[in-house]
């Protein structure tokens, strides 16, 4: 047994918790769970982080990093004995309003940054719907995006360098050069090193914004709405859509006044510094949707936008009022297959007898099917369909996840996502950064290494 007490008294004995009480917490996320740890620490600084790395290392221990444990696809969990190291207390920020950049640990989280740099006329665009909960280091982990990567990008996009601990115990600090180290580790789910510290560029706020919600008679109208509406050129700063078991999942929890008869409801926010192209944009959005057999409801103000989007952020909360558990899947497609796409996942749900519902960043062909259950429900059933909408965003020209990541839940579609060769590939990446298979061992490759 690993003398974890040597490692208490190296790091200080506050950021080591070994009472089993503690250590049960922390072996799950937000949908599933794992081993209970031998140990969790609680990092103050990056020497903290490398003297758990080195410690883990010679007593042969896997390191299973974690942020907020607001992630879905089973990327933190521990999957054997071994530490766990939770950032949370590693969250310090600083902006620089003159370089439009923020410095933060992996601990701040996510909503902090743009609040921080408000004051300045600036903001971090990736938003997750996690974004009041999820941190950075979370965020860099699985390149998470939001309501607005159709037009501003993911996390990925916004990193101008990081600062890693890698499986040699040595702090390393590296920017987006010939071999895009951050591009490496941004997505790898913490399977190849340890992220301390990363510079993020920052954007102004944009002067003006107009928002729309549009209803459909069916899901696959919306999806052809929002083909119709990149086409002519439209690129909203937003662009959601709830199927119609999430309208009335919504309506019946909340009482927003969402139309519970509508097959969907399609949400978009327009932005930039002209007030009139700003303005021109949101009718050549409305145009297309109407031409795909929409109704168009233009936000009067700030007020009401605010209302519009207050129903897309309560479908998480309203789901958890019908089903105590749900499957969160995280497809993305080309957006010339959204509608039939939208159209065959429905189709599966309404065949499966399972309730499933549909939501997502449509405007980026990200999709979020959540398949919802209790206790009682046969979860071979559900698994069978999960990897059945998997399989129908492989079939259409699509990959596995878009911002959740692959962890445990999707580890097991890899093999129909990727040639042998692409999975050598993998292989090999791992065993370069990670020869002894350290970091967060069991995620996303579907061999055994």
């Amino acid at each position: 047994m690993p003398d974890l007490l040597s490692l208490a008294a190296r790091i200080g004995e506050h950021k080591v918790k070994l009472d089993l009480a503690d250590r049960v917490l922390y072996r799950y996320d937000a949908i599933t769970q794992g081993e209970v740890p031998l140990a969790v620490v609680l990092p103050e600084t990056t020497s903290d982080v490398v003297e758990t790395v080195r410690f883990a290392a010679a007593a042969g221990l896997p390191v299973f990093p974690r942020g907020a444990a607001s992630g879905l696809s089973g990327g933190s969990v521990p999957t054997t004995r071994g530490i766990v190291v939770s950032f949370t207390r590693m969250n310090r920020l600083e902006i620089d309003p003159v370089a439009r950049r923020a410095i933060a640990e992996p601990g701040v989280v996510t909503l902090a940054v743009s609040e921080a740099a408000a004051p300045f006329g600036l903001y971090f665009p990736p938003d997750p719907a996690s974004y009041k909960q999820s941190t950075i280091g979370g965020n860099l982990a699985e390149n998470a995006g939001g309501p607005q990567c159709f037009k501003k990008g993911v996390t990925g996009d916004y990193v101008e360098k990081v600062e890693w601990v890698g499986a040699d115990g040595e702090v390393h600090v590296s920017g987006r050069n010939a071999y895009d180290i951050p591009g490496l580790l941004i997505g790898s789910e913490g399977t190849l090193a340890l992220i301390t510290k990363a510079w993020l560029r920052l954007e102004p706020l944009p002067k003006y914004s107009r928002t729309l919600m549009a209803y459909f008679k069916e899901v696959g109208q919306a999806a052809e709405a929002v083909s119709r509406a990149v086409a002519s050129g439209v690129v909203a700063a937003k662009l959601e859509f709830m199927d119609s078991s999430c309208i009335r999942a919504v309506e019946e929890a909340f009482s927003l006044g969402l139309p519970v008869e509508a097959g969907a409801v399609l949400l978009a926010d327009t932005d930039g510094d002209d007030e009139q192209v700003v303005a021109e944009e949101l009718e050549l959005l409305a145009g297309a949707i109407e031409a795909s057999g929409g109704s168009v409801h233009i936000a009067a103000d700030a007020a009401e936008a605010e209302r519009f989007w207050l129903a897309r952020r309560s479908v998480s909360p309203a789901l958890g009022r019908i089903k105590p558990f749900r499957m969160n899947e995280d497809i993305v497609v080309p957006r010339s297959r959204l509608a039939a796409v939208v159209r065959e996942i429905r189709a599966l749900g309404d065949e499966s007898g399972l309730p499933l519902v549909q939501f997502g960043h449509i405007g980026d062909g990200n999709l979020h099917p959540n398949i919802l259950y209790d206790k009682d429900t046969d979860l071979e059933a559900v698994h069978e369909l999960a990897e059945k909408i998997a399989m129908v965003a492989l079939r259409h020209g699509g990959v596995l996840s878009g911002e959740h990541g692959i962890g445990l839940m999707k580890k097991p579609f890899m093999k129909a996502a990727l040639s042998a060769a692409q999975i050598e590939d993998l292989v090999l990446v791992k065993k370069a950064c990670d020869p002894q298979r350290l970091f967060n061992p069991g995620k996303v490759i579907p061999e055994d290494i």
